[in-house]
């Protein structure tokens, strides 16, 4: 091996998702909207549910800190993102990218552990109402968000570890518009069956768990509501879960194909818009999806909307 391609690497080039000039002053246009639609609706959430009195409810508080954590999520991949596509220089420094690649698994996995959560969460309110205050207390969904947070800690550091002292001596361009694992693993000059291996293995007993509950809580809610005899009761208990439900299909759906695949099967355009799904559109639909199938939520949106015109 010739000695400049023993140097180790000490920033990466990302490709983006268009080399043309034209169609990246677009995507930069296109991005940037997604991304202030995205801070304002999720912050609109956390404000309506901060100062509504009758949103202090379980529901409304793992929804609250679901709504800061795709803020944090699409934060750490869209700045980056269309910062390079109007610099000349597509570059991110090794550091810069160590943490890109923490912060996006930490906030990844702890969606999908806080996404279980808030089905557990819909279960004991549809299945169990006269013991949903008991079982839902403060205390538990405190502990459920704290174990959300540890387990993907936790998550992001083993990761991250692993791929990072892999050594990087080769082509620093990675084929994806921020610093994530697969890319990586296709970059590192050594045989990566290792971190393929345990990557599937998190990957697989992370996703697979979460979807078993999320799967056995919304079985025992379906047939709660199909019981139910009241059509009225039946049609708002099931708005209630949809919501949840179409965003578990949604993120789930794009970020098992991402992750539970060998590194042969990686295809640079497809990984692409497969990790826009996860990372930029999931974040952008999540408001509108819990929001607008939601009339309290609404209401208490329209009531700070209000607030705001009569303050001005």
């Amino acid at each position: 091996m010739e000695k400049e391609n023993l140097t180790e690497i000490t920033e990466f080039i990302l490709e983006g998702l268009s080399e043309i000039p034209e169609i990246c002053y677009l995507l930069f246009g296109l991005f940037l909207c997604i991304y202030l639609i995205t801070v304002l609706g999720n912050l609109i959430i956390i404000l309506a549910i901060r100062f509504s009195p009758s949103l202090q409810t379980p529901m409304y508080f793992f929804l609250s800190n679901f709504s800061l954590l795709d803020t944090s999520y699409i934060s750490v991949t869209v700045p980056k993102m269309l910062a390079n596509m109007v610099a000349e220089k597509k570059t991110i420094s090794f550091y810069n990218c160590v943490i890109q690649l923490y912060c996006t698994v930490l906030f990844g996995a702890t969606e999908c552990f806080m996404l279980t959560a808030m089905a557990y969460d819909r279960y004991n309110a549809i299945c169990q109402p006269l013991l949903y205050t008991i079982i839902m207390n403060k205390r538990q969904c405190n502990q459920l968000l704290s174990e959300s947070w540890i387990l993907g800690i936790v998550n992001a550091i083993i990761q991250t570890t692993l791929t990072f002292t892999l050594p990087f001596c080769g082509s620093n361009k990675i084929n994806q518009f921020f610093c994530d694992i697969p890319p990586l693993l296709k970059l590192a000059s050594t045989d990566t069956w290792i971190n393929e291996f345990f990557l599937f293995s998190v990957g697989t007993c992370l996703i697979g768990t979460s979807v078993i509950l999320i799967t056995i809580s919304y079985t025992h809610i379906i047939f709660t509501i199909l019981n139910i005899c009241s059509t009225s009761g039946r049609k708002k208990t099931f708005s209630t879960c949809a919501s949840h439900f179409t965003v578990v299909l949604v993120y789930y759906g794009s970020i098992s194909f991402m992750y539970l695949r060998p590194k042969s099967s990686y295809k640079i355009d497809q990984d692409r818009r497969i990790s826009v799904m996860y990372t930029v559109v999931a974040p952008f639909l999540n408001p509108f999806i819990y929001s607008l199938r939601n009339h309290d939520l609404k209401l208490a949106v329209r009531k700070i909307i209000t607030r705001i015109k009569i303050d001005k």
